[in-house]
């Protein structure tokens, strides 16, 4: 490519078309569909009216902005350990965590580059050999928090997203987070899930697997299918977890933990930590059942309470009394069952044992 900066396609506005379809994902957002019939149905509905060679759409655990599923297209597919490289570990535009972080929470490759794509790591080393050009990328935002993330991809050539394109994505991603946001709450009951053990799997600097154990076996083939047992691919969620660790600069970092849940609806906690030693870098990854206190800030930011009531929620949970909950936030009786009222009634229930019950998984 030369340094000329290129000249962004301008698709027609569109605008009353685009407003029906605007209100239309508004509509499905509301529909109680589970995360991944909302990420089919919204995609579908996305498509009609943008063109798309190929799409990445992952929820994220909101805590960490960390994959907890992942749809990656062909030709992206094969790209994977490239493209979680420069996610973690390479400085490049637009990554997914400073868009979830910044006010615009959208963003194209061409308008970052200011045309120049080939100045983007990204596009050099993962895009341009895939035959793939402009991306658009999108933090999937609801309730103040990021519960999925969108990159949509076109064909390399002159043309890339339109400034109305990127501006329809601006007005379609609240939406697209309400209705992720909404799935997480449809299946947010951590349950009963029976272990023998934590799994632990040690990886390799490259991210292939160096041991395994049999609980940790299990819960892969629980968490991708028959992509686990018929290649032994480490999941992406998994695999994103670890990636962090390994581009981080420190000599020894912190671990990272996440949430996610395997394809019955079970949640688990995936704990990444660094191990030094005469090979060099590798990741323990230690992965166990969920316990209610871990899911517990996840569940009640996807029922969407303020900040306000997620405090006093959080205390309930934790057995505090009405006047020690009081003296802690430093509110009064009344501004305390006005908080409770609006708690119970978007979890639909009437009492703090209630309460208790949905985030212990045994709603009643």
């Amino acid at each position: 490519m030369g340094d000329a900066p290129r000249e962004t396609y301008r698709a027609p506005m569109g605008t009353a078309r685009w407003d029906r379809q605007v209100t239309g994902m508004a509509e499905l957002a509301r529909r109680g569909l589970d995360a991944a019939a909302f990420q089919a149905q919204g995609l579908d509905r996305l498509r009609s009216i943008v063109s798309i060679d190929a799409v990445f759409f992952a929820t994220v655990d909101p805590a960490t902005v960390l994959f907890t599923s992942a749809i990656a297209e062909e030709p992206l597919r094969a790209a994977t350990p490239l493209f979680l490289d420069n996610e973690f570990a390479r400085a490049d535009v637009n990554k997914f965590a400073a868009l979830a972080s910044s006010p615009e929470r959208v963003g194209s490759l061409d308008h970052a580059t200011r045309g120049k794509r080939a100045e983007s790591p990204r596009y050099r080393e993962v895009l341009a050999p895939l035959g793939l050009g402009d991306e658009l990328r999108v933090a999937l935002v609801s309730g103040g928090q990021c519960w999925g993330v969108l990159c949509l991809h076109r064909e390399d050539g002159e043309s890339g997203f339109s400034d109305d394109e990127v501006d329809l994505m601006r007005r379609l991603g609240p939406h697209f987070g309400d209705g992720l946001r909404r799935g997480v709450a449809l299946s947010s009951a951590p349950g009963a899930a029976e272990s023998a053990g934590p799994g632990i799997v040690v990886l390799e600097p490259d991210l292939s697997v160096a041991s395994i154990n049999a609980q940790a076996d299990r819960w892969l083939h629980d968490i991708a299918g028959d992509a686990w047992s018929d290649r032994g691919e480490l999941p992406m969620t998994i695999a994103a977890a670890a990636a962090a660790l390994m581009g981080d600069p420190q000599p020894l970092p912190t671990g990272v933990a996440t949430r996610l849940q395997t394809l019955d609806g079970t949640w688990i906690t995936v704990h990444a930590s660094p191990l030094e030693g005469p090979a060099g870098r590798r990741i323990a990854v230690l992965l166990e059942p969920a316990t209610p206190p871990q899911l517990a800030s996840l569940i009640l930011a996807a029922y969407g309470l303020t900040p306000a009531q997620e405090r006093v929620a959080a205390l309930v949970v934790q057995g505090w009394s009405t006047r020690r909950i009081m003296l802690e936030l430093e509110i009064s009786s009344n501004t305390l069952q006005e908080h409770l009222g609006g708690v119970f009634e978007k979890f639909g229930i009437g009492s703090r044992r209630e309460l208790v019950a949905v985030l212990s998984g045994h709603r009643p």
